[in-house]
C-alpha cells in the first residue's frame, strides 16, 4: 500500500509541472522555439523566449540614439515635423534633426506647410547624413543631402521655410540663404511680423 501511495504522489507531482517542460522533446533555441521530436514539426512558445525576442526586436526599431559623427545613408520612413525627420539605419528608426536650421512649429503659421515641403523632398527616398552631432533630446544632428547632393537643410532655408539656427550653428551662409529668403519675401517671409520658432516656443511654456 506505501508503494501504491508513493506512485500516486508522483503521478500527481508529474500532472501539476508545466506542460511547456514536458509536453514534448527538444530544447528551446535562443527565439524560444524547437523541433519536436515525438511529434514532428518546429513551433515557439510564446511565453519563454519568443516574447523577449520580440521585446528585444521592438526595442530595436525604436533605436538607441544614432551616430554622433561620419555620415550615413539610409531610406526616409518619417517626417516629424519641417526639420525632424527618421531615417533607416541598419533596421531601426534614428531620429535627425536639420542641423542649422529651426523650421516654425506645427501649430504656427508655415508650420504644416514646412512639414509638407520635407515630406515632399524627402519621405520614402534614400538620403545621406552628414552628421554634426547629437542634441540634448539624443537626435542626430546633421545635413540631410538628397542624391545628387541636394541640401534639404540649405533649400528649405532658401524657400523661406525655415529660420538660420544661429544660436547652435556659425555657419554664416545659412545666414546668408535665410536674408535672401527675407529680402524677396517667400515663405513666412511675406508675414510681416514673422516669429521665430525659438519665442513661439518659449511663449507656449
Amino acid at each position: 500500500m506505501k508503494t501504491l501511495a508513493w506512485l500516486l504522489g508522483c503521478m500527481t507531482l508529474v500532472a501539476a509541472l508545466p506542460v511547456r517542460g514536458l509536453g514534448h522533446g527538444g530544447g528551446l533555441d535562443a527565439s524560444g522555439c524547437h523541433h519536436d521530436r515525438k511529434r514532428g514539426g518546429y513551433h515557439c512558445h510564446a511565453s519563454s523566449g519568443a516574447s523577449r525576442a520580440s521585446r528585444a526586436q521592438s526595442s530595436r526599431r525604436q533605436g538607441a540614439a544614432g551616430p554622433a559623427s561620419g555620415s550615413f545613408t539610409g531610406k526616409v520612413v518619417g517626417v516629424t515635423d519641417g526639420d525632424t525627420v527618421k531615417v533607416l539605419l541598419e533596421g531601426r528608426e534614428v531620429r535627425v534633426r536639420l542641423d542649422g536650421i529651426d523650421c516654425p512649429e506645427k501649430h504656427q503659421a508655415f508650420g504644416n506647410r514646412a512639414r509638407q515641403a520635407t515630406s515632399g523632398m524627402v519621405f520614402g527616398r534614400v538620403v545621406t547624413v552628414h552628421v554634426s552631432g547629437r542634441d540634448r533630446y539624443g537626435r542626430t544632428l546633421g545635413e540631410v543631402l538628397l542624391q545628387g547632393g541636394v541640401s534639404i537643410n540649405r533649400t528649405l532655408l532658401r524657400e523661406g521655410l525655415a529660420w538660420w539656427y544661429w544660436k547652435y550653428s556659425s555657419d554664416t551662409s545659412l545666414g546668408a540663404l535665410e536674408r535672401e529668403a527675407r529680402e524677396s519675401h517667400r515663405g513666412l517671409w511675406a508675414d510681416p511680423n514673422p516669429v521665430a520658432p525659438w519665442d513661439f516656443r518659449r511663449a507656449r511654456r
